[in-house]
């Protein structure tokens, strides 16, 4: 699942593979873009923005993508066969003489001017990895709506960037109360721990492509609720539970989180 952190790793991953190298091959499989050449034009740099991916080239140019549920990013070598899925899937190839980046399953892809990614990214509020990271301005945003369900507030990307699904029903067990509590109902200081949490997790998770939330090293319990539905909770050995909330799945144990337990 993508999140912040999965795209910030992408991110750096093309950086190293792209940045300060001119484009030998360059291939957008989006209609609008599809007659659109960037070949001899150099990467200027591959940036992440919450869950956005902005690749800078010469000319004042931006390609804007965005992962979504299941998009991915893959390099490999020049000359390598990929195999990051069915060539159907591909959105995105850019190359250069020593690597090339195959974008699959691409939900957003787009090429913009660099003066005007305000417009794609933003509506962003403080990215949890970004250079403006301001924890008070998170909690400040995220407390803006006292009536709003946790699980909703910290999926808006407008709040805080980076934060997706499964950071969702991992902070809101960590936090011990269910996705659906209203922010305003939250204990004093809770909040404040909220966001330092998110930045913690993230920030741990962003070099690595298995994210963990957990401190145990025992196999498949690398999350404490996220995608653990009818396994017991590994805090209190109830059971995990899975529901909606907003229209995406939630997870969340009934003994360690109190509040509301389906939406108002």
């Amino acid at each position: 699942m993508p999140e912040g952190d999965t795209v910030w790793y992408a991110a750096h991953r093309l950086d190293a593979a792209l940045a300060g190298r001119v484009l030998t091959r360059s291939d957008l499989r989006v209609p609008r873009f599809a007659t659109a050449d960037l070949t001899g034009r150099r990467v200027l740099d591959v940036t992440p923005r919450g869950k956005h991916l902005l690749a800078r080239v010469e000319g004042g140019l931006t390609l804007h993508s965005h992962l979504r549920m299941d998009g991915v990013w893959r390099v490999y070598a020049t000359g390598e066969r990929p195999h990051g899925g069915p060539a159907h899937q591909i959105r995105a190839i850019l190359g250069n003489a020593e690597f090339t980046a195959y974008g699959y399953r691409l939900p957003v892809l787009e090429l913009i001017r660099t003066a005007e990614e305000g417009r794609a990214v933003g509506h962003l509020g403080p990215d949890l990895l970004g250079p403006d990271w301001d924890p008070a301005e998170a909690v400040r945003r995220l407390a803006a709506d006292p009536a709003r369900p946790l699980g909703e507030a910290l999926l808006d990307q407008r709040n805080l960037a980076g934060i997706g699904n499964v950071y969702k029903s991992e902070l809101a067990f960590l936090a011990g109360v269910t996705p659906w509590l209203p922010v305003g109902e939250l204990d004093p200081g809770v909040p404040e721990r909220l966001v330092a949490t998110a930045h913690r997790l993230l920030e741990a998770n962003k070099d690595r492509p298995d994210r963990r939330t957990t401190t145990t090293r025992r196999s498949g319990e690398r999350l404490y609720v996220y995608g653990r539905e009818g396994r017991p909770c590994p805090r209190c050995g109830g059971t995990v539970r899975k529901a909606e909330l907003a229209d995406r799945v939630t997870y969340w144990c009934p003994g360690c989180q109190r509040g509301p337990r389906q939406a108002p």
